[in-house]
């Protein structure tokens, strides 16, 4: 795919892998619309970057409100751009709490950013790129919607969730020439940890060593342009803790003891 004054579309694009794929894309010349609720940051980004008012687009959003507004943000991304090449859906959040422990309404909130969020812009976009008859979907999932891991269940069932939406929505769209990327991080140097829910839903504020030890942003952006420039199906975006899908395949017991000593980082 050759992205150069493609229209595309970033929710999360605040922090961490959202800004980073803002610079990333800029640099290829894109069109790019920034979605993200903490408004003052996306304009801070666009200004930082130096973008020209014709080249970008800021529609505030909550992916929590998104079953009820995310037609309207399409609309408004078609008002001004005419159409829609690429939606990444990046926006996302996380929690540090055991199952048993973890309230019911926190586990409906990661559910509902994470995936029914996610679910209802998708639709919303793919319609367009029906019309269009082109047009890509790529959902920024993670290493964890392969495997669970301690003290992250609902985000692990999230990213499970839209695993198998994402991959069953690919064959649904193949006729129309619209393409689905399945994008399965690993650690990523990003507020993601420090940023989660607690069990009663309050911040979590701490961080975790294998997050802070993660690939740069900046590096991860750049491996989600290529993977979207090759047009690939889903791609591995970390350091060695992508092969962990491997060990479980092939010694499940290793992979066990593997996620007991990762889940104390």
């Amino acid at each position: 795919m050759e992205l150069q004054h493609k229209v595309v579309w970033i929710t999360g694009a605040s922090s961490g892998i959202g800004a980073a794929l803002v610079k990333a894309m800029y640099a290829q010349n894109c069109k790019i619309v920034l979605s993200a609720r903490r408004v003052a940051r996306l304009e801070a980004l666009v200004q930082h970057l130096s973008i020209s008012t014709d080249q970008y687009l800021i529609v505030p959003a909550d992916m929590e409100k998104a079953e009820e507004e995310a037609e309207q943000w399409t609309q408004a991304v078609l008002e001004k751009f005419g159409r829609i090449d690429v939606l990444i859906n990046n926006a996302g959040i996380a929690h540090k709490s055991r199952v048993v422990e973890t309230q019911a309404a926190v586990e409906r909130k990661v559910m509902e950013i994470n995936f029914f969020g996610l679910a209802a812009l998708t639709k919303a976009v793919a319609k367009q790129m029906q019309q269009q008859k082109s047009g890509m979907l790529v959902g920024i999932s993670s290493l964890l919607g392969d495997f669970g891991l301690p003290n992250v269940g609902a985000y692990c069932a999230s990213k499970h969730a839209l695993n198998g939406y994402y991959e069953s929505l690919r064959y649904e769209l193949a006729a129309d020439k619209v393409q689905v990327l399945l994008i399965a991080p690993g650690f990523i140097n990003t507020d993601i940890t420090l940023n989660s829910l607690d069990k009663n839903g309050k911040a979590y504020q701490k961080n975790s060593k294998a997050q802070e030890k993660g690939m740069p942003p900046d590096k991860c952006a750049r491996k989600i342009v290529s993977a979207i420039r090759k047009e690939k199906k889903k791609v591995y975006v970390g350091g060695v803790e992508t092969y962990f899908r491997w060990v479980n395949f092939y010694t499940p017991s290793l992979f066990r003891y593997l996620m007991k000593k990762l889940h104390k980082l």
